[in-house]
């Protein structure tokens, strides 16, 4: 089962030496580390995309609240920055090449079942939803989290009968 990251308290999963990926460019779209500065992007983001993310991640992460709050999206945001920092989870956005807007947001976290390494969860907004960007990030994070990563095996929460 699938903890949150939030939720997980764990210590550190990757390798010491391990360098942590920081930024990815492609034509279509940019991936970075989150940060605080992204909140104003990031609550919009999830805003616009609040009834298809609670189905997604639902009861299980409890995010996000029906009454979202930008408030709570800077704590969120901060909070997935500083696991970052702790190298607990990674947390990174999705956003336009030009980076005026984001897309979406990809998570990668340890796993607490003995049969992976990590899982990674990714969206990308609402109205991006079943777009030729959602299945080119979608080929493009399952191969990245595989190869940038030193992960033997990765779950996709959600996503593991999908392709």
């Amino acid at each position: 089962m699938f903890v949150s990251p939030r939720k997980a308290g764990r210590g550190v999963f990757l390798p010491e030496e391990f360098v942590v990926p920081t930024l990815v460019a492609g034509p279509r779209f940019q991936i970075r580390p989150i940060t605080v500065s992204d909140v104003v992007k990031d609550y919009g983001a999830v805003i616009g995309s609040l009834d298809r993310l609670a189905g997604r991640f639902g009861p299980e992460w409890g995010w996000p609240d029906s009454e979202f709050t930008f408030e709570q999206a800077l704590i969120d945001v901060a909070w997935l920055q500083k696991e970052g920092q702790l190298r607990r989870s990674f947390s990174y956005v999705v956003i336009t090449p030009d980076g005026e807007r984001q897309l979406g947001r990809i998570h990668v976290a340890p796993s607490d079942s003995p049969d992976a390494d990590a899982v990674v969860v990714f969206w990308v907004r609402a109205d991006e939803e079943n777009s030729s960007l959602e299945k080119e990030l979608e080929e493009f994070v399952r191969e990245w989290a595989t190869t940038a990563w030193p992960f033997e095996t990765v779950r996709f929460p959600g996503r593991e009968g999908l392709r």
